[in-house]
């Protein structure tokens, strides 16, 4: 069974720090960019990170940028999402999402683009 699973989430303080993961089964995620999106009730999905496939490539929405850190462990076939100096407005459902090939620069951010979706991990950033 094709799977992704977050993990990871939870309630920071502003300032703080989480990392989250993005564990596969039933595949290899050595050929797939995959990206991180998050949403909030009512709102379209934001495409926030994105790893590309073989060449490790990383893109950052400018929200985040020098925030976060996307990296992958292709042994444990698992991707991460390192988020530091975390803000209110990070709080959201983050979703990795799986696109076979490697992160186009154009469409990343575009979730009509992924073939596998995981079920969602809350980060909540409040004082």
């Amino acid at each position: 069974q094709v799977q992704l699973v977050e993990s990871g989430g939870g309630l920071v303080q502003p300032g703080g720090s989480l990392r989250l993961s993005c564990a596969a089964s039933g595949f290899s995620l050595d050929y797939y960019a995959i990206t991180w999106f998050r949403q909030l009730p009512g709102k379209e999905r934001e495409g926030v990170s994105s790893i590309s496939s073989t060449d490790g490539l990383t893109y950052y929405a400018d929200s985040v940028k020098g925030r976060f850190t996307g990296s992958r462990d292709n042994a444990k076939n698992t991707v991460y999402l390192e988020m530091n100096s975390l803000k209110p407005e990070d709080t959201a459902v983050y979703y990795c999402a799986a696109h076979w090939g490697v992160t186009v620069v154009a469409k990343w951010r575009d979730p009509n683009n992924y073939d596998y979706w995981g079920q969602g991990t809350q980060v909540t950033v409040s004082s």
